[in-house]
């Protein structure tokens, strides 16, 4: 293996084709330099230089060994800021899970776009996935951090609480609810109401149902979607309402009209799950960063 050492020497005199000035770089003797170079040479078994007593020239060989020895170095030298970068935290991979209703949030995508900014030599992955899921892969590690709408079922998934969303009701156009100033429960039980597939896992689900059952109004089921653009396309086809997150307004649908809601508990929760056992210096960034672009809405 070559000696990165010599290397260097060996591009600091290709530099200043010529030894004293080198050895004055390198903050060596000349002879202790040229015994260095002579070494490297008998190593790649050709003459890198010509020397006469008035000049240093590359040899062919030299010439063609440049490039290559050059580039050895420079990955070297990334190399050792990419490890410094690792120990300090701020180089390296995350991974991210998302429901889709979520990433339609501001918080959300200021707080991808600060993150990015802040830690650019961070691979940050996007993972979109149902609620009923996330909490699993964060557990097992396929996900470093997950932000969802449910409580996990694991024990091994810590959960903070980022605060509730507003529900708002998604109602065709032409449908008399969108001449309304705000909507009731009771209106949208009359109503086939657009959820997520059963057995999708959906956090978002289990609030509606469960404020449904709180205020004692029955649920039409509707037809489901399985993105929250897909449930808007429905409602806009006349299929249906949608009780969907206040940052769901910003799909500007045509045909679609959102309207506020009547019960003031009408809300979906923001959950981050990360591991309970060993949290990422990364993750622990992220959250940072999550922490201060809620606190600058």
């Amino acid at each position: 293996m070559l000696d990165l050492r010599k290397l260097r020497y060996f591009l600091t005199v290709a530099e200043e084709l010529h030894f004293g000035r080198a050895a004055l770089r390198l903050h060596l003797a000349q002879p202790p330099l040229t015994r260095q170079i002579s070494a490297l040479e008998t190593e790649l078994g050709f003459k890198l230089f010509d020397r006469t007593s008035r000049t240093v020239t590359l040899t062919a060989q030299g010439r063609a060994f440049l490039p290559y020895a050059r580039s050895v170095l420079e990955q070297v030298e990334l190399a050792q800021v990419i490890a410094g970068k690792l120990a300090a935290g701020t180089a390296g991979q995350l991974t991210l899970g998302y429901v889709s209703s979520i990433a339609l949030s501001d918080l959300f995508s200021r707080a991808i776009q600060a993150f990015a900014q802040r830690f650019p030599d961070v691979q940050l992955t996007l993972v979109e996935c149902a609620s009923g899921g996330l909490g699993a892969q964060v557990a097992d590690g396929r996900l470093d951090i997950g932000l969802s709408r449910l409580l996990p079922k694991s024990t091994d998934v810590q959960v903070l609480s980022l605060g509730e969303e507003r529900l708002v009701a998604a109602v065709s156009s032409d449908s008399p609810l969108a001449s309304q100033a705000t909507v009731s429960l009771a209106q949208l039980s009359t109503y086939p109401l657009i959820l997520f597939p059963a057995d999708y896992g959906s956090g978002l689900n289990q609030s509606i149902e469960q404020l449904f059952r709180h205020h004692g109004h029955p649920l039409r089921p509707g037809p489901t979607g399985r993105q929250i653009t897909s449930i808007i396309a429905l409602v806009a086809a006349g299929q249906g309402v949608a009780l969907v997150p206040d940052c769901t307004q910003s799909l500007m649908n045509r045909g679609v009209t959102y309207k506020p809601m009547q019960e003031v508990d009408a809300c979906a929760q923001l959950l981050v799950l990360t591991p309970a056992s060993a949290r990422s210096v990364l993750a622990d960034a992220f959250l940072g960063v999550l922490e201060q672009s809620l606190h600058t809405r």
